[in-house]
């Protein structure tokens, strides 16, 4: 059971703070956990029972992430106990934050991608014209999902070779479509008119929710993604809309392109972003060295 203390500092988050249902969860959660962990409990604690617990969050096995949400739980909560009065200290404030790997983005090769666009194709009707639509879009122009699913029908009647597409901070970038993606998206447009009834307003959405009048949702379309994936026999975890975005990334860096031209494509404000896609080309490139090259093999 929490501590009134932190009971308070929880309603203080809710009401003060606005934190959603989900945020405060995980406060009480690690709170919880400090409370329970520390000697003493968290009102007496001193800097070396609290270092303790913290250093044995690690031996735990928990992860760098967990732990530094944890370390921010505790400090942002003695902050507050300085607050109200309750403690004149903060014994939290020696805690360093764990050092976390950063972990290199998931892609597909070419191969998984044509196999995943023929699972698509293979759908029946409408279904797999919409997909194949999605997956080459995505493939082709590196769009964030939300950047690919807020796409107008208007954007693309003319067959434009380049979307003007508003990213993140309302910043516009251009992205590019190939002849593949092009032609995928004629098919699902013609398709598309098919299919609306007369007399009814067209929806604004190139690729309108068959459910009310919004656009498709991401978590459908990472549904259907799954399944593609599974008629494809590639492994569901290994696949998502974000994971064609690093495709896209991935591939044209092992084709050669410039590196700052992958960063205005995909909208990163910081090319340090993108530098993590090298590590990827790299290690890809490496294995296919090592698998092809004569000289590399053990027989």
């Amino acid at each position: 059971m929490s501590s009134p203390q932190i009971e308070a500092f929880l309603e203080m988050m809710a009401v003060e703070r606005d934190a959603s249902p989900h945020t405060l969860s995980a406060y009480g959660r690690d709170l919880a956990d400090a409370e329970g962990g520390v000697d003493g409990g968290l009102m007496a604690a001193d800097e070396t029972a609290v270092e303790a617990w913290y250093a044995g969050l690690a031996a735990r096995g928990l992860s760098p992430a967990t732990q530094s949400r944890r370390r921010a739980s505790l400090r942002q909560f003695y902050r507050f106990a300085l607050g109200e009065g309750w403690r004149a200290d903060d014994p939290s404030r020696r805690l360093d934050a764990p050092k976390q790997g950063r972990s290199l983005p998931h892609t597909l090769s070419r191969e998984e991608i044509e196999r995943l666009l023929a699972a698509s194709a293979a759908r029946d009707g409408a279904a797999g014209i919409r997909l194949v639509a999605l997956v080459e879009l995505a493939y082709a122009s590196g769009l964030r999902v939300s950047e690919l699913l807020a796409l107008k029908v208007e954007a693309v009647r003319r067959d434009p070779a380049w979307l003007i597409v508003r990213g993140k901070g309302g910043k516009e970038r251009l992205a590019p479509l190939n002849a593949s993606a092009r032609e995928a998206v004629k098919a699902w447009l013609t398709v598309r008119d098919a299919a609306r009834k007369p007399q009814t307003p067209d929806s604004p959405w190139l690729f309108p929710s068959p459910i009310g009048k919004n656009a498709l949702t991401p978590r459908r379309f990472a549904q259907l993604l799954d399944q593609a994936a599974i008629d494809a026999g590639i492994d569901p975890a290994r696949v998502s809309p974000h994971v064609l975005r690093h495709a896209f990334a991935t591939h044209l860096l092992e084709g050669g392109a410039d590196l700052r031209i992958v960063q205005t494509l995909l909208g990163h404000a910081d090319i340090a972003t993108t530098q993590i896609y090298t590590h990827v080309a790299t290690d890809r490139l490496s294995q296919m060295v090592r698998s092809k090259h004569p000289l590399a093999r053990d027989d």
